[in-house]
């Protein structure tokens, strides 16, 4: 048999060839900052659109590799970042390569390197946002935080770490059910390590040696070492059991539901008491640290202190009793306590109940917390306030979250279609005055011959007999006769007080008297005293009457104008507009 080459068909796609020719023309395309020659090979090589895109994909992961193995710069791995990115707007990559890259660069690098690409991530926060990366990055995104977390340490990287946590705030929507806490579970592996052996402790050994060195006569008097800074130890008396008690309130902080439990309920108040009672008894001095000091203590430029963990030495009591920012944290954990003990949390379990004891403790140990904030300086009345506003705030979302956080994005509703009508038989010409007489038939000889009695009915509504107004002359002059003087009229017999002739006097005058809208310093008690004001000026305006005396004829003359009006009014009243208005 003849053997016969085999030809391959021109659209067979290469792999190899193609990933190939895509890393040579990224590597140009990363140089250039263009994405225009990497489409132009995209779109000459031969294959369906999902096979070229994964081999770019992959072209873009290998050169990432190259640029980490020769240890290269971090604007290296941002450009071919980048690049992918409009890859991916271009619509020749997948929408999930840049964030692979990112978590290839970040798995790989030290931390203060993923600082530098971390920044670029923000930076690009609404990109990620936008609707062709938000649905295809998101997990991503979420994996690589939770592992960057992970690496860092809350107390020596507690910037980055709130950097992370504020990123995932931005980045997700609030009803993102990944970021909810929708069992209002607490941290319990937060614990607070301090001495819980008295033989151990050297609170004892120090307050002896103090007491001793008194007895000697060793203390110093003031003004004798040149110094005038006051002393810096704390007068509060300070033993194992204050610092004992007072480091044992964390663990109740930590995990509130013990309040519920009447032995842990006893213990937490019994050691809530004496802690506030020193509180109380020895209270911070605005001006017990001198400005030298303070000085001293200030930060730095726009530096801020981050205190990510308590510091339980014993050597450190005295110095935290006397400071004021120590001693506002913990009144404000009292605060956010009693806040979740008296809500109304979905959650919580049926012997989650507070007696009318508890209750009542509560109530006046939270007076008594707002008052030791406010005489917490600097600035305690300030700190109080905005601390008793914050906690108010929370109390919406705590009632958002019960009722299971729903979305804050109210959806349209479906525009429903309205249906069409559906298409009637054509009705004749004479129906619709079209025919030769043009007359438009009502199916009825009276209603035909009313509609028919003016062909345009604007028409019919202008005419001059369907003016129901009266002029101003006519409708005032019972009024301006009664306010002449010579005519002794009396007040109570005049019509101005009659309060409908008011009403529609007020109407005439709103539609054909100029004086209604003018402004006026004069005072009204009522309307009657407001009408005759009005009828005065009109009196001026207005031509005086003129009196004729009457004949014969005259009277004969008024009587067939009369019968004539009659009659035209009965034709009138049978047309098909109704002659009603109300005034």
């Amino acid at each position: 048999r003849a053997a016969f080459p085999i030809k391959m068909s021109p659209g067979v796609f290469q792999f190899n060839d193609a990933r190939q020719k895509f890393s040579i023309c990224t590597k140009e395309a990363v140089k250039s900052k263009n994405i225009k020659p990497l489409t132009l090979v995209f779109s000459q090589l031969s294959g369906g659109e999902t096979e070229k895109k994964s081999t770019l994909d992959q072209a873009f992961r290998g050169i990432l590799e190259e640029k980490i193995l020769e240890q290269g710069e971090c604007e290296d791995f941002l450009s071919i970042i980048s690049l992918s990115i409009n890859g991916v707007t271009e619509g020749i990559c997948s929408a999930t390569t840049p964030f692979i890259l990112l978590g290839d660069v970040l798995d790989c690098l030290p931390l203060d390197q993923c600082d530098r690409i971390f920044t670029f991530v923000e930076k690009n926060v609404g990109t990620w946002k936008s609707a062709t990366f938000y649905s295809a990055g998101k997990n991503y995104l979420l994996r690589m935080c939770n592992d960057l977390l992970r690496r860092l340490s809350k107390s020596q990287n507690t910037v980055f770490c709130g950097r992370i946590q504020l990123f995932l705030a931005r980045l997700f929507p609030l009803s993102e059910k990944s970021g909810l806490n929708l069992q209002s579970q607490f941290n319990l592996e937060n614990i607070t390590v301090f001495n819980t052996n008295e033989q151990d402790s050297t609170l004892g050994l120090k307050n002896l040696q103090h007491t001793e060195d008194k007895e000697d006569g060793m203390e110093v008097e003031e003004g004798e070492t040149g110094d005038e800074e006051p002393p810096t130890t704390c007068s509060v008396p300070i033993d194992y059991n204050l610092y004992r008690k007072f480091w044992t309130l964390q663990d109740f902080f930590r995990n509130p539901l013990q309040c519920y439990e009447k032995i842990f309920w006893k213990t937490f108040l019994k050691h809530s008491d004496d802690v506030l009672d020193v509180f109380r008894s020895y209270k911070l001095d605005d001006m017990q640290a001198s400005k030298k000091k303070q000085e001293e203590l200030k930060p730095q430029g726009e530096a801020h202190v981050y205190f990510a963990k308590f510091l339980t030495s014993e050597k450190l009591m005295d110095l935290q009793l006397n400071d004021s920012n120590f001693r506002r944290h913990i009144l404000l954990q009292y605060l956010i306590l009693f806040q979740y003990l008296k809500g109304q949390v979905k959650f919580k379990s049926s012997y989650c109940v507070l007696t009318d004891e508890q209750s009542l403790w509560i109530e006046d140990t939270t007076k008594a917390v707002y008052q030791l904030l406010k005489e917490t300086p600097p600035d305690g009345e300030k700190f109080s306030r905005m601390v008793e506003h914050i906690l108010h705030s929370e109390e919406n979302w705590i009632a958002w979250k019960n009722e299971g956080c729903p979305s804050f994005v109210k959806e349209r509703p479906p525009e429903s279609k309205i249906p069409k009508p559906a298409r009637k038989r054509p009705a004749p010409e004479d129906f619709f005055g079209r025919g030769p007489n043009k007359k438009v038939l009502m199916g009825n000889e009276e209603l035909t011959r009313l509609w028919n009695l003016c062909p345009d009915n604007m028409e019919a509504c202008k005419s001059e007999s369907r003016e129901f107004m009266p002029s101003l002359e006519e409708f005032f002059e019972e009024a301006i006769e009664q306010a002449e003087p010579e005519n002794m009229v009396e007040e109570e017999y005049k019509v101005v007080n009659n309060s409908n002739y008011g009403w529609r006097a007020l109407r005439l005058l709103a539609r054909r008297s100029p004086h209604f809208f003018q402004p006026t310093n004069q005072q009204f008690k009522s309307l009657p005293e407001y009408l005759d004001n009005m009828v005065i000026k009109l009196a001026k305006e207005l031509p005086p009457p003129s009196e004729e005396i009457k004949t014969a004829d005259d009277e004969d003359e008024e009587e067939d104008n009369d019968d004539a009006l009659l009659k035209e009014s009965n034709e009138t009243n049978n047309s098909r507009l109704p002659d009603i208005i109300v005034w």
